[in-house]
């Protein structure tokens, strides 16, 4: 069961501190680092409007660590004052979602996910196959799609919803972090690579035990540096969610189109 990992004690000057911030190892992304849409979100909770997250290092697992927010700036950091991450308004333009798949379209896609033919990143808590704790969201190519389109039907647990039923911000782009990647992945055939940047912003409730459609595109890529945009959509084909990344993939050869490969979240 989800237990948020942090608590607010304030302080004067326009000082807030969220202390004893911990990213538990429920919220991993790769094996010994938190997830990156969730550290994202983590860092983007009380700024209004769309956000720019900016992840400097690994976030630490199990790890107590500072969040401050002045003038409307989050910043996270570690031991010796370590920047691990930061967040302000967006410095980047959303991109504007193309229409949603229907439902059926997306569960569709998901049963074509690569992660079901070879678990692309296991621990990872968006997009592990086997993490019974985490959200399985494991988007494949949308049928008739250009390459690159992906997406899947996520169904939040109660777990990760307040008592009103509420799913937390931090969650959602959690939920969105993964797909950005899937869609270079099925585009290239590359294993995968790490979250820098995610500009986003949740803009209506997302609710435990429905049923929202997930889709995921390639936008632009420069050498290592991929960019896509991500949404979020409920059943009647609303957007409740929205992002653009930018990752860094894993400097080593391409596989096959119709090989797997490992991704880093």
């Amino acid at each position: 069961m989800r237990k948020r990992p942090y608590s607010f004690d304030a302080f004067p000057n326009g000082l807030l501190i969220l202390s004893k911030i911990v990213i538990g190892r429920q919220f991993r992304g790769p094996p010994n680092s938190g997830n990156g849409g969730y550290v994202c979100g983590v860092l983007a909770k009380g700024l209004e409007g769309p956000v720019t997250a900016m992840l400097r290092a690994p976030p630490p697992l199990d790890t107590d660590l500072a969040l401050q927010s002045r003038d409307g700036v989050n910043t996270l950091t570690g031991d010796a004052d370590v920047l691990i991450g930061q967040a302000g308004p967006a410095t980047q333009a959303l991109p504007e979602p193309p229409p949603a798949p229907s439902l059926e379209a997306a569960r569709a896609a998901g049963a074509r996910s690569l992660a079901f033919q070879k678990e692309v990143h296991p621990p990872c808590f968006t997009c592990g196959v086997t993490r019974e704790d985490g959200l399985r969201v494991l988007p494949g190519q949308l049928e008739g799609a250009a390459p690159g389109v992906v997406a899947c039907v996520w169904t939040p647990h109660a777990d990760f919803a307040d008592a009103g039923g509420v799913v937390a911000s931090e969650i959602v782009w959690a939920a969105l972090d993964c797909p950005g990647i899937f869609a270079w992945i099925e585009t290239e055939g590359r294993p995968g690579g790490l979250l820098g940047t995610m500009t986003g912003e949740v803009t209506a409730p997302v609710r435990a035990g429905e049923d929202y459609v997930v889709l995921a595109w390639p936008i632009e890529a420069s050498g290592r540096k991929k960019i896509s945009g991500v949404a979020l959509y409920d059943g009647e084909g609303q957007v409740l969610a929205r992002g653009y990344q930018v990752w860094i993939t894993l400097n080593r050869a391409p596989a096959p189109p119709a090989a797997t490969a490992t991704a880093t979240v």
